[in-house]
């Protein structure tokens, strides 16, 4: 039974459906649905809503009073079924345009004795609001669906629960992004910019410098040592590089880690090297400068193979290639109509792309003309964008705006940009671009913005769904950007695929980034195949203009010592722990109590142990008679006015005395003054003071006669007849 409810004046009311049959007896018709007990609609056209999970079809029609509503009807939609409040049995809710101007929910519920537990056998798994396939998949032939659950015990954490993503899962899903130890910081960092434009990624790094511009006019850029963590000394004392203008971008040369190259606002491009030592002193004079471009200079990018080969964009809207040996322009290329956004290098060094305000994307082959070879639809806002590629060349990674300020990465085939993107993932709405940094060895690409606190991680795939979401990673405090250093940075042995610089307000901080693995003793050979060595030139800048083409070298990461985890050991499965369960439902009570007894006895220790005393040798039992008799003559006794009046013995108890222990009771009726025998200079005496007592040098005062007394221990040596340290 369905009760369809929906708010009224002082009440409730509803309708019960019932299915019937047209006409009578044996040669009935095929069965209709009715509405009791009111009259039968006006002739009009109903319009059915159905429910693919349920199998529950909702009719009405425009005009329609009966029933379910006061007015007229105007309209009836219905709400997805993640809007239902499932505990409350709803299985469907509809919202009706009425010819009063309102919007009227109309719930139907099914009555069930509990509404404590969820009915899984009302709501099914259903259709999800993730597209399961993309235009150009689904084309291919690919049926993937996304259904979602509404049990709230597995929605808890969100407001919905993914279920059968299309895809296989990311083996970096479980990556940990960890800020390292204080100790590798570098603190104290004042006046830096807070004005770079969007196309500069705010600071650059390689594998021994950081450059950052300053606040200070022209054109200020610090450059600090990271093998010098630390807190560093105020600004003023600080060297560095006057570059002459303000800053628009800045990069280190991957092949010279002491040459900087530096974009200025004045259309000029000047080179600096930095001594043996790092900066010592401030330099005032470039290298070289590099004149050509007309506007401002907004990117530049060194070639990733060839030595001395530098591409830079320009307001003018050009792109220029240089070549550094000499200090000319090699190339333009053309063909953009507004403000060129970003530009990035292939791997192999062929080609090269852009993104632009005009909302196209380009690729570039500049040694075969100046002219693009492909066009194609880029990001529909015109905020800013970043460009980069992926999967060994074969695509291409553009992040930027929808026409709704939304950020999004668009995927395109590097053959087939003119065809639009492969796929688009919409990530969030904010203020500023995502800057891609894309790790060639795990196809990891790591994405953040100046000014955020979170970094995205995702793995790029060459097949739908093309983007595996892995753990990101948030901070507190929101950083100016982020760089990544060379492989060769990262610990091997703690698993750690990537290491990265995140320069916050007022310090440079390491962040590691982990995979947790169990078998840390091996080499995780699937996570480290051998990497580039990026930092070596694969070819000269005249090889390059001249058309050869090169690759890098390859490095081994493994360190010495450790076996690749695929030729470890196979070990058998093993039951890592046995539930407490099991033990308490085969013991008895009384082995409870005396497991539990054994354990208290354990932590206080075995009454059956020998005492330390037992190990003393002590003296034969003459010679203690002689160094008695002896002490008895060499102690003083002295009067005292305060004295008890009655003698009182006492006695050693407790447990085992140590051989050769004072055998007589002492009398506390009398102040003792107490030597040991010459004759054992090694023994130590116990001499039992009442506890109202205090001791000055070696008499004893008794404190109030007829005292009951507590027994404490005075240790003394006899070697020097001085009272030991307490503890002693």
């Amino acid at each position: 039974m369905l009760e369809a409810m929906k708010p009224e004046r002082g009440g409730r009311g509803g309708f019960v459906p019932t299915v019937g049959h047209e006409g009578h007896g044996p040669e009935r018709g095929p069965s209709q649905l009715t509405l009791c007990p009111f009259p039968p609609p006006p002739c009009r056209a109903l319009i059915p809503l159905f429910d693919s999970s349920t199998g529950l079809l909702l009719l009405t029609g425009k005009v329609m009073t009966q029933c379910l509503t006061e007015g007229r009807s105007l309209g009836v939609a219905l709400v997805p079924r993640p809007a239902l409040d499932v505990m409350a049995c709803e299985v469907m809710r509809a919202l009706q345009l009425s010819d009063s101007g309102a919007i009227v929910p109309i719930s139907v519920l099914v009555p069930r004795k509990s509404t404590q537990e969820f009915h899984k056998d009302l709501f099914p798994d259903s259709a999800g609001s993730v597209p399961g396939a993309s235009a150009q998949a689904w084309w291919a032939g690919d049926d993937g669906q996304v259904s979602l659950t509404l049990s709230p015990s597995l929605a808890s954490k969100g407001a919905f629960l993914l279920l059968s993503l299309p895809g296989p899962s990311s083996s970096f899903r479980h990556l940990q992004g960890t800020v390292l130890h204080r100790s590798t910081h570098i603190t104290n960092l004042r006046g830096l910019s807070l004005t770079t434009p969007g196309e500069c990624d705010g600071f650059c790094a390689n594998r021994l410098f950081v450059a950052a511009p300053l606040l200070s006019a022209g054109g200020q850029v610090a450059v600090w040592e990271l093998s010098k963590p630390g807190r560093l000394a105020d600004a003023a004392a600080m060297p560095t590089i006057q570059n002459g203008a303000p800053v628009s971008d800045l990069c280190w040369d991957p092949f010279d880690p002491r040459r900087l190259a530096i974009a200025g606002e004045d259309a000029r491009i000047r080179l600096w090297r930095l001594g043996p030592e790092g900066l010592q002193e401030t330099l005032l004079e470039p290298e070289s400068v590099l004149r050509g471009h007309s506007e401002k200079v907004y990117s530049i990018r060194f070639h990733p193979l060839a030595a001395d080969i530098l591409a830079s964009s320009s307001f003018d809207m050009s792109v220029r290639i240089w070549d550094l040996g000499n200090g000319k322009e090699a190339m333009k290329l053309d063909g953009h109509r507004d403000q060129i956004f970003s530009l990035a290098w292939s791997p192999d060094g062929r080609r090269l792309a852009t993104v632009s305000k005009d909302g196209k994307v380009r690729v570039y082959d500049p040694r075969m003309g100046p002219e693009p070879l492909q066009e194609g639809p880029g990001p529909e806002g015109g905020r800013g964008a970043r460009i980069v590629w992926v999967c060994g060349g074969n695509f291409l990674l553009v992040s930027g705006f929808d026409c709704r300020s939304e950020r999004q990465l668009s995927l395109y085939g590097a053959e087939s940009v003119s065809a639009g993107p492969l796929a688009v993932l919409g990530l969030d709405v904010a203020p500023s671009t995502l800057i891609p940094f894309y790790d060639p060895d795990t196809s990891l690409v790591f994405l953040t913005g100046k000014g955020d606190t979170r970094v995205f991680v995702y793995e790029i795939v060459p097949e739908a769904p093309f983007f595996l979401e892995c753990n990101s990673f948030i901070s507190n405090e929101p950083h100016k950007g982020l760089q990544f250093l060379p492989k060769t940075e990262c610990d091997i042995r703690e698993a750690e695929v990537a290491r990265a610089l995140r320069l916050r307000q007022g310090a440079l901080e390491p962040l590691a980034f982990r995979v947790p693995r169990v078998k840390k003793d091996f080499f995780q050979d699937d996570l480290f195949p051998p990497t580039a060595i990026s930092w070596e030139p694969a070819l000269s800048a005249e090889a390059w203009l001249l058309g050869q083409d090169g690759q890098h070298r390859r490095l081994s990461l493994q360190p010495k010592g450790m076996v690749p985890v695929s030729e470890a050991p196979k070990e058998p499965p093993s039951r890592k722990y046995v539930p407490s369960s099991v033990y308490l439902e085969e013991k008895s009570d009384e082995q409870k109590k005396e497991e539990l007894l054994n354990a208290m006895v354990a932590k206080l220790g075995n009454r059956d142990d020998p005492l330390p005393q037992d190990s003393f040798e002590g003296v034969d039992d003459e010679e203690w008679v002689r160094g008695a008799k002896a002490y008895r003559d060499s102690y003083h006794i002295r009067r005292d006015p305060h004295r008890l009046s009655s003698p009182t013995p006492f006695h050693l108890s407790g447990r085992k005395a140590p051989r050769g222990a004072l055998g007589w009771p002492l009398l506390a009726s009398q102040p003792l003054s107490f030597c040991l025998p010459r004759t054992n200079p090694g023994a130590i005496a116990f001499l039992l003071l009442p506890k109202q007592t205090h001791s000055h040098g070696a008499d004893v005062h008794p404190a109030a006669p007829q005292t009951p007394f507590s027994l404490r221990a005075s240790f003394w040596a006899t070697t020097s007849r001085r009272r030991l340290p307490s503890g002693s």
